[in-house]
């Protein structure tokens, strides 16, 4: 596999695509070769089917992609053939680098729990309207995000009635005034 790589003494960051769901796979099995990687993940809730509970387990940022920190010219084929690696994204045949202050950049929005932090773009007194759910299509103003949640809570306004909603984050929208 020649890929028009020159060898170089330094590496740089790569964006790898993994097969379906083999994120974690790719991560485990380049470092044991010794590759640095990143696989940036963003809290995700699922159901129990058993029990109906919500529980936060982490998904991927980037589906399918990883970042891996190697140098092409001694590492790309290695990198290339590690189980759970579809293959290094390349242009022309030459692997696309990713600027260090991009991968920087995502790291610094990692929180305490290692997920990425998304940006919060709801403001008190934004207008919102509720996606999903029981209350879909129900028009109100955002009031606060809670503490340690992804919840946010909501004034509800209709027919000169008001009501304080506690709704899922991801179950709201803005919309234009």
């Amino acid at each position: 596999m020649s890929l028009g790589v020159q060898p170089s003494s330094s590496p740089r960051w790569y964006v790898v695509h993994t097969h379906a769901k083999q994120e974690d796979r790719a991560t485990s099995n380049l470092q044991a070769w010794n590759v640095e990687t990143f696989n940036p993940k963003l809290r995700g809730r699922r159901l129990g089917s058993v029990n109906g509970r919500v529980t936060h387990a982490g998904k991927p940022l980037f589906p399918h992609y990883i970042f891996a920190h190697f140098d092409a010219g001694s590492m790309l084929q290695k990198v290339c053939f590690t189980r759970g690696v579809y293959r290094v994204i390349s242009f022309g045949g030459v692997p696309a680098l990713v600027d260090e202050s991009i991968i920087e950049l995502i790291k610094s929005r990692i929180d305490a729990d290692g997920f990425v932090a998304l940006v919060d773009d709801f403001k008190a007194g934004d207008k919102v309207m509720i996606k999903s759910g029981p209350l879909k299509n129900f028009v109100g103003v955002f009031e606060r995000q809670m503490k340690h949640s992804e919840r946010v809570t909501i004034l509800l306004t209709a027919v000169n009635y008001h009501s304080r909603a506690i709704v899922t984050k991801e179950m709201i929208m803005k919309v234009a005034v």
